[in-house]
């Protein structure tokens, strides 16, 4: 079919046209190729081909002559950025929204002629706006306002025709298709590794340094190694003996057959206790500074509550310390069991409002450890923004900062101490 040639030609032709003058996405162009697919009236990514129906994209070309180049980088921007992947949490019509305004942001910032469309100055508009409001433009951050603030319907529908070009259905597809995993070439390590080349020869050979530095945020942000918070609290377990039956170590069979044999007299008595990692003692500091409002304390509190409530990682007492303080302690929150825990999530009211020094928390904390108030403290939880200024002495238990959002630009956490960011955890629609 002639038509399916000339679509094809347009596809091979966008391919080089981006290749010609952005030489570091030759990766990314080599690790995928065009194909047909009939009856699909869109583009699409799905197992390393760039998908798209040829009578829909000659009947696009007719009003938009640019829309092969436009699809082709669009979609190989959402791979760079790794925005299929990791979103099974995620409402997935609104994360669509917002990769799609993030990678045609960063291809206006391009400038690239062989890419514009006539919808161009409409998207500008609507960036120009968001941006007042997401200093930082990335899907992440995007996907969280929306989220927080809201968005119309009406709002959303236009922002769905001005920047929706490619449906997402290998997103879904990897989610819900377990056993297809196999049909996907190119792994989300494999993009990985192309977006932090992209990163290197994107911030050393371009020119344009809008360009460079949307690449650079998008990037790191994609690819940003995440903690699990859950993984995290297990470094503030310890082991400890308690009065319970210890079914690992206890023999069943030897048990029953001596009640059998001489009348309700066991041969072997089950042990009374057993060893087990569980949480003892640690300290939560929690930043009530201005940046920190009360109902994102209250969900770290809920989410960390929901973690440890469980008999697997409490011990039935336990000496849990709540401190809230911004530059100055403001209030310390003693909890000995589930039920101190419960009452003080329930009651909480938080205090502070001033600027963040992280000193005062470390200095107090010494000050209850020479009042024997700890006999092995084993680490301390600290949630904060981040802007703040750390102690000089390390101390000799686990700490942790546990940030809000991700941010490049606050200060370098001491190598002595953990960091997870908490915006995945907090923000789970």
């Amino acid at each position: 079919m002639k038509y399916e040639e000339y679509a094809y030609k347009l596809m091979e032709l966008a391919r080089d046209s981006i290749l010609i003058r952005y030489r570091y996405f030759d990766i990314a162009l080599a690790s995928t190729k065009p194909k047909a697919t009939f009856g699909t009236a869109c583009f699409f990514y799905e197992a390393g081909n760039i998908c798209f129906d040829p009578i829909y994209l000659l009947r696009r070309y007719k009003d938009e002559e640019h829309i092969a180049v436009r699809a082709y980088m669009h979609i190989i921007l959402h791979n760079i950025l790794l925005h299929g992947f990791d979103v099974n949490k995620l409402d997935m019509d609104c994360w669509s929204l917002a990769a799609d305004i993030a990678v045609e942001n960063i291809i206006l910032d391009m400038d690239f002629s062989a890419a514009a469309m006539s919808y161009d100055d409409e998207e500008r508009k609507i960036i120009e706006m968001l941006k007042k409001n997401i200093p930082v433009f990335t899907a992440d951050r995007i996907y969280r306002y929306f989220k927080t603030v809201g968005i119309s319907e009406e709002a959303r529908e236009e922002y769905e025709r001005l920047f929706s070009l490619d449906r997402h259905i290998e997103w879904n597809r990897q989610i819900d298709n377990e056993d297809k995993k196999d049909e996907i070439i190119i792994t989300k390590e494999d993009w990985e590794r192309i977006s932090r080349r992209i990163k290197t020869e994107a911030m050393e050979f371009s020119k344009n340094k809008k360009l460079a530095d949307d690449m650079k945020d998008n990037i790191d942000y994609a690819i940003r190694k995440r903690y699990n918070y859950r993984e995290c609290l297990s470094h503030f377990m310890v082991m400890n003996e308690e009065m319970t039956v210890n079914d690992d170590e206890f023999d069943y069979i030897y048990y029953t057959y001596g009640l059998d044999t001489y009348g309700n007299m066991p041969l072997i008595e089950p042990l009374e206790y057993k060893e087990d990692k569980k949480i003892k003692e640690f300290v939560i500091a929690i930043d009530t500074s201005a940046s920190c409002s009360g109902e994102i304390i209250r969900k770290f509190l809920v989410k960390t509550y929901d973690i440890l409530k469980n008999e697997e990682s409490f011990f039935n007492k336990i000496n849990l310390h709540i401190i809230q303080c911004d530059d100055r302690i403001q209030t310390d929150t003693k909890i000995e069991d589930k039920s101190d825990f419960d009452k003080y999530i329930r009651d909480i009211k938080t205090k502070g409002n001033g600027a963040t020094d992280f000193t005062p928390v470390f200095e107090y904390v010494e000050k209850l450890k020479d009042n024997n108030e700890f006999k092995n403290l084993k680490g301390l939880i600290y949630f904060t923004d981040g802007y703040g200024t750390f102690p000089d002495k390390v101390p000799d238990y686990e700490v942790m900062f546990a940030f809000l959002y991700e941010d490049m630009s606050r200060p370098k956490v001491p190598g002595w101490a953990m960091q997870v960011v908490m915006e995945d955890e907090l923000y789970e629609y």
